[in-house]
Order: structure tokens, then C-alpha cells, then sequence
């Protein structure tokens, strides 16, 4: 079963509860989503590969290590779009490309209608990045898109999850490893993460 890594960091705390309030306007919570995203990319990178190098300082030569593995991004449109800015502050050489999925209000199931992946992989691990694991549905469709196109290694990482989602992951993938920022109670009758903080994708865009 895949392990679920939900962050304890002080600020990562605070500034959830910042996206969480009602009155914070988009302007400052794109803000926040990228410095959560920061946050979150220390956590879900912290067992990648290293390459040993030596390199030469204005005193000596010392040994060093870079990233022995490439790194894909793929947010999940739209909402995972606030998040990239984060990652790549943190892994600029990162790839990205862009699934779009959006949910059916009768059936709650995801739809995919946007999808620009290469012929194939030329990535080591790939990171899913989407704020939101409320069904878990768009989560778990990413994840088959991505190990039929021939992904070896794969990780989600959100911000807020409901224990259904975290479930529905789980049981359709249980080799992608979890990365959050808190879990919260449930989802409601229109599948809202609750408390949550509404739709992310509108909160960043200003189309609430």
C-alpha cells in the first residue's frame, strides 16, 4: 500500500489556513499556493536519487552531489496550474506538460479532454500536481494515463485531501506515494472537500 506523507511544518499550517479563509482574494491566493507548493516540493523530492560530483570552490575542491534523476511535472488542469510555479522555483529544469480532466456533475466522474504528453517518457519520476484529492477520481485517471504512457515511477502531490480520495488512490494505485499538506473530514453531497477551502481552481482565477 502506498504511504501517505501529510506535513506537520509550521508553515505550511499557516498558510493553509490563509487559503482556507473565505476572504482571501486570488492575487494572494496564487500567492499562496505557489509557497505552499515550495513547501510541499521539499517534502515529495526528499528520497530522489543523487549523482556524486566534485566541484571547485574559491578555497578547495569539495564533493557534491546533483540530481541523478529528470523530474516531470504534470499538473492537472486547471487547478494544478498554481502549483508549477512552486516546483519549478525549486527544480527549474523540470519538465511539465498538462492533462486536463474535469469531473461530470451527474456520474462524479472524471472526463479527459486535454493531454499533452510526449510520444514517451523521458522523465524518471513524475510528480501529479493537483491542490484538491476529493473523490480521488481525477487522481486516479492521471495516474492510468500517465503508467499507460509508460511511467515507471509516479507521485501525487495536493494540498487538501478527503479520506475518500485518499481511499480511491490508494486502491486503484497502491504504488504512488501521497503528498499533502492536511486531510481534512469528508465531502459533501456535491463532493466538496469540507472544511476544505472551495474550488481551488476558482479561487486562483477569480471565477467563483
Amino acid at each position: 500500500m502506498s504511504q501517505v506523507h501529510v506535513s506537520n511544518h509550521p508553515l505550511l499550517r499557516h498558510k493553509v489556513t490563509l487559503m482556507r479563509d473565505f476572504k482571501t482574494e486570488p492575487k494572494k491566493f496564487r500567492e499562496l499556493i505557489r509557497e505552499v507548493a515550495i513547501l510541499l516540493a521539499y517534502e515529495a523530492t526528499a528520497d530522489l536519487a543523487l549523482n556524486e560530483i566534485n566541484v571547485v570552490t574559491p578555497l578547495s575542491n569539495a564533493k557534491g552531489s546533483d540530481l541523478k534523476e529528470v523530474i516531470g511535472l504534470v499538473p492537472v488542469l486547471r487547478a494544478g496550474l498554481g502549483m508549477v510555479e512552486g516546483f519549478w522555483e525549486m527544480m527549474p529544469s523540470a519538465e511539465v506538460w498538462h492533462i486536463g480532466l474535469y469531473r461530470d456533475h451527474k456520474t462524479l466522474e472524471p472526463i479527459q479532454y486535454y493531454n499533452r504528453l510526449p510520444v514517451a517518457p523521458s522523465v524518471d519520476v513524475c510528480l501529479i500536481l493537483d491542490p484538491m484529492l476529493a473523490t480521488g477520481g481525477s487522481a486516479s485517471a492521471t495516474t492510468q494515463i500517465l503508467k499507460d504512457w509508460g511511467a515507471k515511477r509516479i507521485k501525487y502531490v495536493g494540498i487538501i485531501a478527503a479520506p475518500e480520495g485518499i481511499k480511491r488512490l490508494q486502491n486503484d494505485h497502491p504504488d504512488v506515494d501521497i503528498y499533502l499538506a492536511a486531510i481534512d473530514d469528508h465531502l459533501n453531497e456535491q463532493a466538496y472537500i469540507v472544511p476544505g477551502l472551495g474550488d481551488a481552481g476558482d479561487r486562483q482565477f477569480g471565477t467563483g
